[in-house]
C-alpha cells in the first residue's frame, strides 16, 4: 500500500511542493520569485501584464492579479496550461538541487495537492479532484530518480 503525502500551504511540512513556496527561478533570462508568479504571468499575451505579475511581492498577489485580469487570458490557455505547469515545476526542481532531493525522498508516496477550492490542480472540495499538480510532481520526481540512477550507474543503461 502506497502512502499519500498531502500538501497545500507553503509553510507546512511538504510545503516545498506548493507553487507558492519561495523558490526563486530564472526562466528565459527573467527572474521569478516563485513558480506561481511564472505560471500566472504565462496566462497573458500582454508583456505589461506579465511584468506586473512578475513584480508582485507575493505569490498570493500574483494569483490575485491573474484573477483581476481574467478577461485578458490567452484564448488557448486551457489547452496549454498543463504544459506550462510541467515546464515551471521541472525548472523549479532543476534549479534547486536541495528541493529535488526532498522531492526524490517522497518516493513512492502519492503526492496530492489537498486544495479545497481547486478540483483541477488539486483534490477540490469533494476530495476527488483531478490532482494534476500532484501528477506533474510525481512525473518530475520519476525523472529525477531515473536521472540519478543513470548518473550513479554509467554504462548500465541501454538504448
Amino acid at each position: 500500500m502506497t502512502n499519500t503525502i498531502c500538501f497545500y500551504e507553503p509553510d507546512e511540512a511538504y510545503g516545498f511542493l506548493s507553487n507558492f513556496y519561495g523558490a526563486p527561478l530564472r526562466i528565459d533570462g527573467k527572474a521569478w520569485l516563485t513558480s506561481e508568479h511564472y505560471y500566472q504571468a504565462c496566462k497573458f499575451e500582454s508583456m505589461a501584464l506579465q511584468q506586473k505579475i512578475q513584480c508582485a511581492l507575493t505569490p498570493d498577489e500574483a494569483f490575485s492579479l491573474s484573477r483581476e485580469f481574467n478577461r485578458e487570458v490567452k484564448s488557448d490557455w486551457l489547452d496549454i496550461r498543463c504544459d506550462v505547469m510541467r515546464h515551471v515545476v521541472g525548472q523549479k526542481f532543476q534549479q534547486h538541487a536541495d528541493l529535488a532531493l526532498k522531492l526524490a525522498s517522497t518516493y513512492p508516496a502519492d503526492l496530492v495537492e489537498c486544495s479545497h477550492c481547486d478540483a483541477f490542480w488539486g483534490t477540490g472540495k469533494s476530495g476527488d479532484g483531478l490532482n494534476k499538480l500532484g501528477h506533474i510532481l510525481m512525473d518530475v520526481r520519476h525523472q529525477i530518480l531515473v536521472q540519478d540512477v543513470l548518473l550513479s550507474n554509467p554504462g548500465t543503461h541501454h538504448c
